[in-house]
C-alpha cells in the first residue's frame, strides 16, 4: 500500500471534519499517550472531508503535492507542532501553515498512537512488511515490539532489511544467530537498553547515536539503524486506508523521500 502514489478511488461522498476525527480517536486513542507533540487535528481547514491524502511528515513538499491532489485533509505521523518549540509562525513554518490555511486544508498528526497501534501502526506495519509479522509489545503499553524470527547473523538481517525496505542500513553485527527479535521504528535508539534488558538478540529501529556501537559490542546484541524515514513509512497510509474504507473517503498516500 505505502509504495502506491495513486489514489484510491471512491464514490463522491464526504463526511465531517469532527466525524473523521472521531474516527481515528476511536481507532488510535491519542489520549492514552503523554506525547513529544499535540494528536489529533493541529491546523484546522474546511469543515466536510471528502478526499484524504495521507504522508509521512507535514513538510512543504507534502504540503504542495496534497494541494495539487485536492486533498481536503492530510493525516501525517510527524505533525508540525512539537514540545519545546517557541510558538512564533515565522520562515519556514509560515509557510507551510500559510499554504494550508491557504487550501482550507486540514492537518491530522498521530505520533505516538501511530507508532503503538497494534495492528495499523507503524511497529506492526514494518514487521509485516518484513515477514516478522505484526509483533506485541516486550510488556504492557511498551512502544518496543518483539517476534521470534530465524536470522545466522545481525549481518543476514540487514541484508534483508536492505533487499524489503530498499535502504543499506547500519549494521553492529553481534556475531550471533537471531532468534529473538526487537524494534521500534524512527529515533528509538534510546530504547536499545530496554530491548538488550527484555532478552533481545537484535534490535532494529530508524537511527544510531554514539553509545549504541558500544552497547551493542559489549553486551553481544545486535543493533540496526534501517533509517527513521524507511522505518516510518507504513503506518499512516495503512490508517488512513482503513478509515477511508470505513467512511467512504478517496485517499492518496504521496511519498516524500527521506534520506534519513
Amino acid at each position: 500500500m505505502a509504495d502506491s502514489n495513486e489514489p484510491v478511488a471512491r464514490p463522491q461522498t464526504s463526511v465531517t471534519r469532527g466525524v473523521l476525527l472521531e474516527t481515528l480517536s476511536a481507532l488510535l486513542k491519542p489520549g492514552d499517550f503523554e506525547d513529544y507533540g499535540p494528536n489529533g487535528l493541529q491546523v484546522e481547514g474546511k469543515p466536510h472531508v471528502r478526499k484524504l491524502v495521507s504522508g509521512v511528515t507535514a513538510c512543504e513538499d507534502l504540503i504542495d503535492a496534497a494541494i495539487a491532489a485536492q486533498a481536503d485533509a492530510l493525516l501525517v505521523h510527524h505533525g508540525l507542532f512539537w514540545r519545546g518549540m517557541d510558538g512564533t509562525l515565522t520562515g519556514w513554518m509560515k509557510r507551510r501553515v500559510q499554504k494550508l490555511l491557504a487550501h482550507d486544508i486540514n492537518l491530522l498528526a498521530y505520533h505516538l498512537p501511530l507508532d503503538a497501534h497494534p495492528q495499523w501502526g507503524n511497529n506492526a506495519q514494518l514487521g509485516v512488511r518484513m515477514g516478522w509479522g505484526a509483533g506485541r509489545p516486550i510488556k504492557d503499553r511498551s512502544l518496543v515490539f518483539q517476534a521470534e524470527v530465524t536470522y545466522g547473523s545481525g549481518l543476514t538481517l540487514g541484508a534483508d532489511i536492505a533487499r524489503k525496505l530498499g535502504r543499506t542500513p547500519t549494521v553492529i553485527d553481534a556475531g550471533k544467530p537471531i532468534r529473538q527479535l526487537h524494534w521500534c521504528t524512527g529515533g528509538a535508539q534510546s530504547y536499545f537498553q530496554k530491548a538488550i534488558d527484555a532478552g533481545a538478540d537484535a534490535f532494529v529501529t530508524g537511527e544510531i547515536s554514539e553509545p549504541q556501537a558500544h552497547l551493542a559490542r559489549e553486551c553481544g546484541v545486535t543493533f540496526i539503524a534501517a533509517g527513521h524515514h524507511a522505518t516510518e513509512r507504513y503506518g499512516a497510509p495503512c490508517v488512513a486506508q482503513l478509515v477511508a474504507d470505513e467512511l467512504g473517503l478517496e485517499h492518496q498516500f504521496i511519498e516524500i523521500d527521506n534520506p534519513a
